[in-house]
């Protein structure tokens, strides 16, 4: 594995956040007995504790079969501040066959590609384990960024070529040029990543003054493009897949509701016992609530 990029990884692994983000971690690594935990999003980039902050619980034990991750919200009291987070809970060795691209996901390689942190693992073995499957990720997402993106241009080409694939690929509705901001916000981790990536995966590339030109064959590009096509079928069946099967196992999901609405239109929701079991069976009746409130208000 190139040097280059594992010097990044371990960068990234090491990278300060908040005390209370790490003591949350903490909290919930030994509560689940994990072997680490990531976290990531924009809280991550900002250092704010506002809003909801995003963790990747990953636990020992053999790959997952089924889908997967299983997701839940969380809030937690400290030092009479309320902590919200997200949790996404899998295998560590589920999480390492993701980002090898070993599976038809596509949402963990195109996620970690981009900034993370890993801000609590159990031991050693666990911390190498997270750093070797981040550098895989970068890889996978290296891969398919020259496959699809153009014949010659600069970093930001391929990036962008790999998000607009990606998105294009699963259930999401991402305003134009999301990619843009990943890319601007994200500036100095996405710096020189392209061509670390491509070391470490065996692909060579030339420099033409700002512009890599990807030396990629002709049958390497077709067994990527076919490996690809593959993902981009099940992109979305996936994708909704996992959104049925959130509406019965994220825990939380009654709560975590509440607060966004609350967020988003001032309107305070009661989280009753049976709209926190059933969250979407609630939902017309909340949102005539919010219709009333905007009304007389």
């Amino acid at each position: 594995m190139s040097m280059d990029l594992r010097a990044r990884i371990n960068a990234a692994q090491t990278r300060q956040v908040h005390p209370a983000i790490a003591d949350y971690a903490r909290f919930l690594a030994e509560e689940a007995g994990a072997c680490a935990v990531l976290f990531y999003g924009s809280n991550l980039r900002t250092g704010v504790l506002e809003g909801v902050v995003d963790f990747y619980l990953l636990l020992p034990g053999p790959a997952e079969t089924g889908l997967w991750p299983r997701v839940s919200y969380r809030e937690w009291q400290h030092e009479g501040e309320v902590l919200r987070a997200k949790i996404a809970t899998m295998s560590l060795e589920k999480f390492a066959q993701a980002a090898r691209g070993e599976t038809i996901d596509t949402t963990i390689w195109a996620r970690f590609v981009q900034p993370s942190a890993l801000i609590w693992a159990r031991d050693d073995a666990a911390r190498a384990a997270v750093g070797d499957a981040l550098a895989q990720a970068a890889q996978t997402a290296a891969r398919l960024a020259v496959a699809v993106g153009p014949s010659a241009g600069n970093a930001a080409d391929f990036w962008r070529a790999l998000f607009r694939a990606t998105y294009r690929a699963e259930l999401r509705v991402e305003k134009p040029g999301r990619e843009d901001t990943i890319l601007e916000a994200n500036a100095a981790h996405f710096d020189g990543l392209l061509t670390a990536a491509l070391d470490a995966a065996g692909i060579g590339y030339e420099r033409q003054g700002q512009l890599i030109v990807p030396q990629l064959s002709s049958q390497r590009r077709r067994a990527i493009l076919r490996w690809w096509r593959r993902r981009r079928r099940m992109g979305k069946p996936l994708n909704i897949a996992r959104l049925l099967r959130a509406t019965r196992t994220f825990d939380g999901a009654g709560r975590y509701a509440a607060w966004k609405v609350e967020r988003h239109t001032g309107v305070k929701v009661e989280v009753t016992p049976w709209r926190e079991k059933h969250p979407l069976l609630s939902a017309p009746g909340v949102m005539w609530k919010i219709w009333r409130a905007k009304r007389h208000g």
